[in-house]
């Protein structure tokens, strides 16, 4: 029976050593929760480090037993690796950058190599345990090198990842020494998800750019498999969030807060210590706020709960420190007897506490520099249970997309921060409830378990996709039929276009000329007298003449536009004319001179603006813009804008590889006919010629052809096993 691996570098528990004994109590953090319907569920399992170092074999035996009760199944760290792959790669090389904070961020190898051999160790721990037919479900940024492991292992297995911090732009992510071998982890999965759209589209766009994949909107080709990256925002417990007001608890300290700040309206602001979180900036616009409205002295409270985190970083001390010299010198300047403006704690507090403070705090002041999502603000907004109250949220903030009813401000802008304090300490009450009643049905909606819903569904439909696909592959047992066919046909026409069909794309277009093995190839498939092999082919037919007009074969050039029979001359389209080419010409040159690296190719009756040599977005950004403009000119001129592999081609209507093709099957008649090609205009042949032909397109499957091969070695390799 098939199970669910979820894979985090924490576990969902809290591991406490007392008198030599180690304690294991359930962690109560959003993730435990919504996962916590799926791993604990018949056979399945969570997969994590304890949180402790744990070195004696007896010690870690027994609390491997103890987890097995919870289906839980620990990966040891020792202190080395916690402090080189957790505290060194994961927080002080990736967390800076992924958080544009690039200053803080270290490079060192022997972090790499230590966090490396740690994707490792979860991957030995998970291949003990899944088998096929499971689903793996990795979380974070720890684990990114882990998908690709385990694919390497286990090729046809599902694989989720979701990254919960941010995902950075293309410039910030290369400054990375090992961007490529991350990206390679990642691409391992099946589908990745991501907190906003923003975030799948930097890693799509970091893909394209660094490695040699290409992709559709949001589908990224890795070998033959489709790989889905988009956006699953996370959410919280909210019945659990809105119900605790209920709890006694809860009401005791709601009691106490009432009497402790009788008339007084509350700003609450909650954060882990971390640089990301905009600490300092939000003190100075409450110091700000303070100084200009003295009309609030005695009237509004910071209440501000820091908790801590990574005590010993020299980055995490200076800014505690920070935040204490700031929080003094505001108490200093505007206190009074009775008041201090900020109450400041540098502790974590049970969810009842903090429940408590969510449900009276007039203002939730949430500004991060970047985050992922946040769930400070989604708590909030849960546990506003009488529509009250005024959310303040920055737009660096994953949550900004969904709580678009929030005052929204830039995390940088102290002024900005200031306007808006003041703005939800007046904000009348009908508006506080149309907002937050929009923003709780958000957060209601859109909570934990529609996330993990949402994300497992989807990941199914990701694997049905790929099969659909893999249905179409040239796999070997379809060569074999084909094979069969060819070997008992006694006639049979072969199709082939040339470039990026029979060799790969050249940067220089004068450099694809065939190579020997192309040359032996193709003299073996014309030595057959049973072939009749036709290159048809976009090039321009002195080309074709000079690299292969001494061949036994029929060619095509220009995409129908001049036809040559072997030991024949080349006869052209009759009523063709290139009258038009002049004006066209002009509009290409005006592109070429704005695009440094694209260049015109004229041919006979066709012209081609090539961009393969521009730089990666701005050739299809003017690529996009040419075919706009050409569009609009071609209209009434009988003239066909043809979109290929980094080129633009315009040329007269009348030429098509499909009728081509089909002219030159006339009047013949053969029991195998065959066609090979890579790019739009072969797509014409596909359509054009009989059903039953054995119809293959190259490195795409979106295509009217019956087969699909990667790219021009699997062609060759496929020829070759004909002859």
């Amino acid at each position: 029976m098939s199970k669910t691996i979820i894979v985090s570098n924490r576990l969902p528990v809290r591991t406490t050593e007392k008198d030599g004994e180690y304690v294991l109590a359930p962690s109560e953090g959003g993730l435990a929760t919504g996962l916590g319907s799926i791993y604990r569920d018949g056979h399945n399992v969570w997969i994590g480090w304890p949180g402790l170092e744990v070195t004696e074999q007896k010690d870690q035996d027994r609390i491997q037993r103890e987890l097995a009760t919870m289906n839980l199944k620990p990966v040891y760290l020792t202190q080395d690796e916690i402090n080189n792959y957790y505290e060194g790669f994961s927080n002080e090389t990736l967390w800076p950058v992924f958080h544009y904070m690039s200053t803080y961020a270290r490079y060192e190898q022997s972090y790499w190599d230590c966090y490396y051999r740690v994707n490792e160790k979860f991957r030995d721990v998970i291949l003990e345990t899944a088998e096929p037919g499971d689903i793996i479900w990795i979380h974070d940024y720890q684990l990114l090198l882990l998908p690709g492991m385990i694919r390497a292992a286990l090729p046809d297995i599902s694989i989720g990842f979701f990254l919960h911090i941010p995902f950075p732009s293309f410039e910030l992510f290369r400054l990375l020494p090992w961007r490529a071998e991350l990206l390679d982890g990642m691409l391992g999965a099946d589908l990745l998800g991501f907190h906003t759209f923003d975030d799948s589209r930097h890693f799509i766009n970091a893909v394209t750019r660094l490695l040699p994949i290409n992709a559709s909107s949001n589908v990224l080709m890795v070998n033959d498999r489709a790989v889905i990256a988009e956006p699953f925002p996370m959410g919280i417990d909210y019945e659990r969030y809105g119900s605790m007001v209920n709890n006694p608890d809860v009401k005791d300290q709601l009691k106490q807060l009432k009497d402790n700040f009788n008339d007084i309206k509350m700003i609450l602001s909650i954060d882990r210590l971390d640089y990301s979180k905009g600490i300092l900036q939000r003190l100075q616009a409450y110091e700000l706020f303070l100084q200009l409205h003295p009309e609030y002295t005695e009237k509004i409270v910071l209440y501000m709960i820091v908790v801590p985190s990574r005590d010993n970083v020299p980055q995490y001390i200076y800014l505690r420190d920070e935040i204490d010299k700031l929080v003094g010198g505001i108490n200093a300047r505007f206190r009074t007897i009775n008041w201090h403006p900020v109450h400041y704690f540098y502790r974590s507090f049970p969810i009842e506490t903090l429940s408590a403070l969510y449900h009276f705090a007039d203002v939730g002041l949430v500004t991060p520099m970047r985050d992922g999502m946040n769930l400070v603000s989604k708590e909030y907004v849960a546990s506003r249970t009488n529509n009250d109250g005024v959310l303040i949220l920055s737009e660096m903030a994953g949550a900004s997309r969904e709580l678009i009813d929030s005052l929204i401000v830039n995390p940088n802008n102290i002024g900005a921060i200031t306007r808006a304090i003041e703005e939800a300490l007046v904000m009348p009450k009908p508006e506080q409830y149309r907002r937050m009643k929009q923003m709780r049905q958000v957060v209601a909606k859109f909570n934990i378990a529609h996330w993990v819903k949402l994300f497992m569904t989807r990941l199914q439909e990701v694997k049905q996709i790929q099969q659909s696909m893999l249905a179409r592959r040239l796999s070997p047992d379809m060569q074999h039929q084909v094979q069969q066919q060819y070997q008992k046909a006694e006639k049979r026409a072969i199709f082939l276009d040339y470039d990026g069909t029979l060799v790969g794309f050249n940067v220089n277009i004068d450099l694809a000329s065939p190579d020997q093995e192309l040359y032996k190839l193709l003299q073996q498939l014309t030595a057959d007298p049973r072939n009749e092999v036709i290159m048809i082919s976009g090039r321009k037919h002195e080309t074709l003449s000079e690299w292969l007009g001494n061949m036994n074969m029929d060619l095509i050039a220009e995409h129908g536009a001049w036809t040559k029979k072997q030991g024949a001359r080349w006869k052209k389209i009759p009523g063709l004319t290139d009258q038009w080419k002049q004006d066209i010409y002009s509009t290409l040159d005006t592109y070429t001179d704005r695009t440094p690296g694209a260049f015109i190719e004229e041919k006979s009756y066709s012209l081609v603006w090539h961009y393969r040599k521009v730089e990666e977005g701005l050739g299809e950004l003017r690529a996009n813009e040419l075919t706009n403009t050409l569009r609009y000119y071609t209209n009434d001129k009988g003239l066909q804008v043809l979109p290929g592999d980094k080129v633009i081609e315009v040329k007269n209507v009348e030429i098509n590889k499909g009728r081509a093709a089909i002219n030159w099957l006339q009047d013949r008649h053969y029991d195998f006919v065959m066609a090979i090609g890579d790019d739009h205009t072969d797509e014409d042949i596909f359509k054009a010629l009989p059903e039953d032909t054995i119809s293959i397109k190259v490195g795409s499957q979106v295509s009217a052809a019956r087969y699909y091969l990667r790219n021009f070695h699997e062609v060759r390799q496929f020829l070759a096993t004909l002859v």
